[in-house]
């Protein structure tokens, strides 16, 4: 393409004499400078062009066109050179990534009051962008406050402007401005609305208007409405080219070049304009202007130089449409061919893998997650544990975490959007599920999806490009030329790379902290790729979707993430379902009663329906058993679980294959591995019986020698299998892997979580029907051996000295030991007040901690605040007849109790209530202020009753209340507060002193003083720290004389009292009959406040203590009223 201006007469441009520099311009070599220092300056871009590439514009063939020969040509390909030298550029790069960022505040201007300007709505902003500011418009900018970026529409990307647009085909340039006095140029809507004769290439006429010679740059030119007539200046012009001549104007030829004109019977899409340039997209417009040249022939520059304005809108077209469109438009396609042959191929790639497990699919809960530190005085993070009522459940599901890439602070940066969840949560599941959305069209926002397996990163070498990770490592290699790769990084903004087992790559753990470049041209190690990806210099503007474990070291990494979700896993009800469907799909569904049966006899198991993989092994032994007909039951634990299932296959491996696999898992555990080659197993025959049997398979996008195990916790069951055997562990070290111990003893990291667990069972559990059932009586000897050493460490322990965490874990061993005397021994050493404040609490645990408080036959008093436990977990805790007393958040407690009143559980409910308490309560945010407001509620929902009477035990009981929401929430909670604070008959402590200061001030004192009369039992009222001056010292003075019967201790350290306050308390402080302590140090009164206040001790014999030293007082003074008074403290 090439693109012809006019050089306007008079301008500052050098007449052409042979030279192809520019003399006037004298912008020199850029020594010392950079193409930033251009791009803020005033030079002319037409002379960019030229004195980056000078060309004799005297041998070009383009200058016969011309009817004179001040005429400057812009070349496509000296553009491109331009730009590859500007990515060069270190400082532009970078001024280019703060461009971004101002783009739409920039270029954003709000719809224009004359309707007359409509016309330029539709016009790309090239057009309009060069023009010529007139005096009157400078002045009116300047005076004017552009809108800031949230004063904007909400959705810039679908704004339509009041009147529906004009339709314009091609790109228009025009000449210079006619008059710098008048305003901008307004071209006739009879110009851009005229439709064009059949077979019209070329305009007939040429419109002459008076225009002075003055004029510096390329604008639009002032056209009257009136009847424009154009006449031809040169006898022939190719077609595409328009010509506008006029005498006088100072103008010598003005040469509009357009696109091809639609014939008579296609007229114009009424949607909008055709637009040829840039590609369009459904959140850049393209530009109409002839600089911009087409998709193909821009070099790879930054993403900024490609954006266009705000306000602009186009009409959008995906690749289907660009097809169907075919004949009956001529519209450039969205994409080259390749990459459209390429997209559909990544479509048929996705579309052809399998749902699920066995084709199965049960869409667990999405929950918005965080992370923080697991205590205080730790660097590592951990998820945190919300309320079960507190979550956020992403009830949009896959969209809505997608979604959160919309979010992003800096649009135009890397989006990292991380999934986590247990092992055998179904992430991996969940990550195939948005791969085959993507290729049912389900997420139109990206173009491109890459899917990679984690597993297949851990690959050694430095011969690796970005091309090889998107296109080589996924499920399926994929084959794609330059074109298609090049496409890709012009809008890597429509890219979605999903990494899944995120885990896998523990072993490269430095790779967060890695140099890369920003598009290394030399090959480098996958560390070095997955390095630039997560520091955003790679694909950068892209989205990154990580499912990975909840724990591990490049978890600790994920706390700058742009969003975080959680997979919770199946409810009772979802579990039950997948039961069905799985002997829905087997065609066995005369069994699924049957089989609901079997497991809901099982609560443990049910309760860990919660994991998909382990709801698959319930139905795989279901299935087993009721096949082999006759009184079918379920194992009673998860060791039993699986020696179920591989029971059968060992009998029919070749010897001892199953403990050579038991020592694979092992192995590759202790380096965080699950994937396995060819080549590791002890020979051909283990490899084949062990794929036959379904214990590792070729996992998705594996290369043919490659497999892994079908599940974690089968690694798991395995890795134990393997401890319970060896002779190479000795038995004074088996403890150690119980992980019942502080970590710096343990020998290993506890990356296999399932182990301790399943040991502890293969070694209790009866060798018949365990370890002999698996590898036959040889191992009887060595077992007996082991379990002597375990029985005795076990019976050591002391469960009161162990933390929440590693109690639940110790109760999970003992119940799968099934040893009595071991069960026997860890319930009768419980507490009695068991806290699990901060530790999750998960189905199973829920279970196993309601079998062991039954069996200890003691009453107990349990916190379970911040432990997620869910309802009917709590419930199930809360009815147990050895629960005297239990805390949990307050809005999980009123909505279990909600729930028991739908259900009619009147019983349960009353238990519930009664012991129910929240002393003490300690309010840390407006949260909890409103859930105190709840409970009040409730309170008065259950004294309205006919059914109960009397208060609810937990407002009953409550004596001490801590306020501490600091200086911004706390003004703003207080009047919450004081409006149930009545309610508290018992209060007998209230304490509204905070590290951070809670600024109550004056009036929530005022507030505060009015509650007086009803709070008869309050002892200790501390008021330190508030900005109480002397109003509110005197406010509350005369409320204090209602608690004259029980105030013991007032407390207005650090506040802004002066005298007159101080004389106020002065006066009142004889009718306090029942104080004994009262602190006013660090005030503002004077010697004269203190002697007031020393004078009226002398009147209070009951007083022991009046601490008030303050900077303000002299401390002569202070000592001399000390002398006369010993109760007056000065520490």
């Amino acid at each position: 393409m090439r693109c012809l201006a006019p050089r306007p007469a008079g301008s500052y441009l050098s007449e052409p004499q042979g030279s192809t520099q520019c003399a006037t311009m004298e912008l020199g070599p850029l020594e010392g400078g950079s193409y930033l220092e251009l791009l803020n300056s005033n030079a002319d871009p037409l002379h960019l062009y030229h004195l980056h590439d000078p060309m004799d514009l005297a041998g070009e063939e383009e200058t016969e066109f011309h009817s004179e020969t001040d005429m400057d040509t812009i070349n496509c390909d000296q553009f491109n050179r331009l730009w590859h030298d500007m990515e060069g550029d270190e400082e532009t790069r970078e001024a280019y990534a703060s461009i971004a960022e101002l783009d739409q505040y920039v270029f954003q201007d709000s719809q224009l009051e004359d309707p007359n300007k409509d016309i330029f709505k539709h016009i790309g902003p090239d057009e309009v962008s060069d023009s010529v500011e007139t005096p009157a418009e400078v002045g009116l900018k300047k005076s004017q406050k552009r809108p800031f970026p949230e004063e904007l529409p909400a959705d810039l990307k679908h704004w339509k402007p009041a009147e529906p647009p004009t339709v314009v085909t091609g790109s228009f340039l025009v000449g210079p401005v006619s008059d710098s006095s008048t305003l901008p140029c307004l071209l006739p809507p009879a110009l851009f609305n005229q439709e064009p004769a059949s077979g019209q290439t070329h305009l007939e006429e040429t419109y002459q208007t008076p225009m002075p010679s003055s004029s510096s740059s390329l604008s639009c030119l002032n056209l009257p409405e009136e009847p424009v007539q154009f006449i031809p200046t040169l006898s022939t012009l190719p077609q595409g080219f328009w010509q506008i001549s006029g005498a006088g104007t100072g103008v010598s030829s003005i040469f509009i070049y357009h696109s091809e004109v639609p014939q008579a019977s296609q007229p114009p899409s009424p949607s909008g304009p055709t637009v040829h340039g840039l590609p369009a997209s459904p959140d850049r417009p393209g530009s109409t202007s002839p600089f911009a040249p087409s998709a193909t022939d821009l070099p790879s520059m930054p993403e900024p130089a490609l954006t266009s304005r705000a306000n602009v809108t186009e009409h959008k077209t995906t690749p289907t449409q660009c097809q169907a469109a075919g004949e009956g438009s001529n519209k450039l396609p969205k994409w080259p061919e390749s990459v459209e042959q390429f997209h559909r191929l990544l479509q048929d790639t996705y579309q052809t893998e399998p749902a699920g497990p066995d084709g199965i699919l049960v869409e667990a809960d999405l929950v918005r997650a965080k992370l923080e530190r697991s205590s205080s005085k730790s660097l590592e993070r951990e998820l945190a544990t919300p309320d079960w009522a507190e979550r956020q459940l992403a009830h949009g599901g896959l969209a809505e975490v997608l979604l959160a890439a919309r979010e992003r602070p800096r649009p135009r940066e890397t989006q990292v959007i991380a999934v986590l969840g247990k092992a055998g949560q179904g992430k991996s599941c969940w990550a195939g599920a948005v791969s085959r959305a993507w290729a049912c069209g389900r997420l139109p926002q990206y173009d491109f999806v890459f899917s990679v397996p984690c597993h297949r990163l851990n690959r050694p070498g430095d011969a690796y490009r970005l091309q090889d990770l998107l296109f080589s490592l996924g499920p399926r290699s994929l084959v794609a030329d330059d074109e298609v790769f090049s496409h890709i990084l012009k809008r890597p903004d429509r890219v979605l790379l999903i990494l899944d087992a995120f885990e896998e790559l523990e072993a490269q753990d430095g790779f967060l902290h890695s140099t890369c470049g920003p598009a290394p041209a030399e090959p480098c190690s996958l560390r070095g790729l997955l390095a630039g990806l997560f520091q955003r210099k790679l694909l950068r503007g892209c989205t990154l979707l990580l499912t990975t474990r909840p724990r591990g070291r490049l978890t600790q990494s994920l706390s700058k993430a742009d969003a975080l979700f959680e997979l919770s896993g199946f409810s009772v009800e979802q579990a039950q379902t997948y039961v069905m469907r799985h002997f829905e799909c087997s065609g066995k569904t005369e069994q699924q009663a049957r089989a609901l049966a079997l497991l809901r006899d099982r609560p443990f198991l049910l309760s860990h329906g919660h994991s998909p993989t382990l709801c698959q092994a319930v139905c795989q032994l279901s299935e087993a058993l009721l096949e082999l007909g006759g009184d079918a039951e379920l194992p009673s634990t998860l060791t039993g679980l699986y020696v179920g299932l591989l029971g059968p296959a060992a009998r029919d491996g070749p010897p001892g294959a199953l403990a050579e696999l038991a020592k694979l898992a092992w192995e590759l555990g202790r380096r965080h591995q699950s994937t396995l080659r060819e080549d590791h197993f002890p020979s051909a025959d283990v490899r084949t019986w062990a794929v036959a049997k379904g214990l590792v398979q070729h996992p998705p996008g594996a290369a043919a020698a490659e497999l892994a195990f079908c599940s974690f916790l089968l690694q798991c069951f395995l890795g134990a299998m393997w401890l319970a055997l060896s002779g190479e562990i000795k038995d004074k070290e088996l403890p150690q892997y119980l992980a019942l111990t502080p970590r710096k003893k343990r020998p290993y990291d506890n990356w296999l979580e399932g182990v301790p667990r399943f040991l502890a069972g293969l070694i209790f559990q009866p060798p018949t029907r365990c370890l002999g059932a698996l590898v036959g009586p040889s191992a009887t000897a060595l077992v007996d051996r082991k379990q002597k050493v375990l029985a005795k460490y076990l019976k050591r322990l002391q469960p009161g000295t162990l933390r929440a965490r590693q109690l639940l874990e110790l109760l999970h061993c003992a119940h799968e030991a099934e040893e009595a005397g071991i069960w026997r021994h860890v319930v009768q050493e419980l507490p009695a007040r068991l806290s699990f404040l901060g530790t999750r609490l998960t189905p199973p645990d829920a279970h196993v901690l309601g079998k062991a408080l039954e069996a200890a036959g003691r009453d107990f008093s349990l916190d379970l605040r911040s432990t997620g436990i869910d309802p009917s977990g709590l419930g199930s805790l809360v009815g147990l007849s050895c629960v005297t007393h239990f805390r949990a958040a307050l809005s999980d407690t009123v909505a279990l109790w909600e729930s028991l009143r739908q259900h009619g559980e009147t019983k349960l409910l009353q238990a519930a209530e009664e012991k129910f308490t929240i002393e003490p309560f300690k309010a840390k945010s407006l949260k909890d202020v409103e859930d105190l407001g709840k409970l009040m509620q409730t309170q008065r929902t259950r004294s309205s009753s006919e059914d109960t009477a009397g208060e609810l035990p937990a407002v009953r009981d409550l004596k001490k209340l801590e306020f501490a929401l600091g200086p911004i929430s706390g003004p703003r909670a207080f009047p919450k507060l004081v409006r149930i604070l009545m309610a508290f008959s018992s209060l007998q402590h209230l304490d509204l002193d905070a590290l951070s200061e809670n600024k109550i001030g004056d009036e929530g004192v005022l507030q505060l003083s009015a509650t007086f009369p009803q709070l008869k039992s309050l002892e200790t009222l501390n008021l330190s720290q508030n900005s109480i001056t002397d109003v509110g010292a005197c406010k509350l003075a005369e409320a204090l004389p209602s608690l004259a019967a029980s105030l013991l201790r007032l407390s207005l350290y650090n506040n802004c009292i002066c005298d007159v306050g101080a004389e106020s308390l002065a006066r009142v402080l004889p009718d306090m009959v029942s104080l004994r302590v009262m602190d006013v140090q660090y005030n503002k009164f004077t010697a004269a406040g203190a002697q007031q206040l020393a004078a009226s001790l002398r009147k209070c014999p009951h007083v022991e203590t009046l601490a008030m030293w303050t900077p303000t007082i002299p401390f002569s003074v202070q000592e001399h009223l000390q002398q006369q008074d010993s109760r007056i403290s000065l520490r």
